[in-house]
């Protein structure tokens, strides 16, 4: 039985070729019944996001994790730092919604890997059991 549902919040990719990888994940997003949503030239599709490659420090994977409260964000961050990882982005609130609380990191390699706390939420289970069937 597998557990999902508790540490991964969001994945999000840089591409050389937006347009090309529009059609791509459009394509493919559609074979899987889902609905692409775009914004300029960032396009998503549930939590993976897709945006231009910036020239910047950080290499083509953006990866956050789901933290509990603001606390755990801060956790992360010095934890992080402690271990080697670069500051990419102290602890605070983002502009992304009202109650965006996150930290960024650099790991060895440059991804950019993220904590982030949305605020007081409800949800239906906190986790969800995956049993897979012979």
């Amino acid at each position: 039985m597998s557990r999902v549902g508790r540490l991964i919040d969001h994945v999000g990719i840089f591409v050389e070729d937006i347009a090309a990888s529009r059609r791509f994940y459009k394509a493919v997003f559609g074979s899987l019944g889902m609905e692409m949503e775009e914004n300029g030239d960032d396009f998503w599709c549930d939590e993976f996001y897709v945006s231009p490659k910036r020239k910047s420090p950080v290499s083509c994977l953006h990866l956050a994790f789901q933290a509990a409260d603001e606390a755990m964000v801060q956790a992360f961050w010095e934890a992080g730092l402690a271990a080697g990882g670069r500051d990419n982005g102290a602890p605070g609130l983002r502009p992304y919604h009202d109650r965006y609380y996150g930290a960024f990191l650099l790991d060895p390699d440059g991804n950019n890997i993220e904590a982030v706390y949305h605020g007081p939420t409800t949800r239906t289970a906190d986790v969800i059991d995956i049993e897979r069937i012979a």
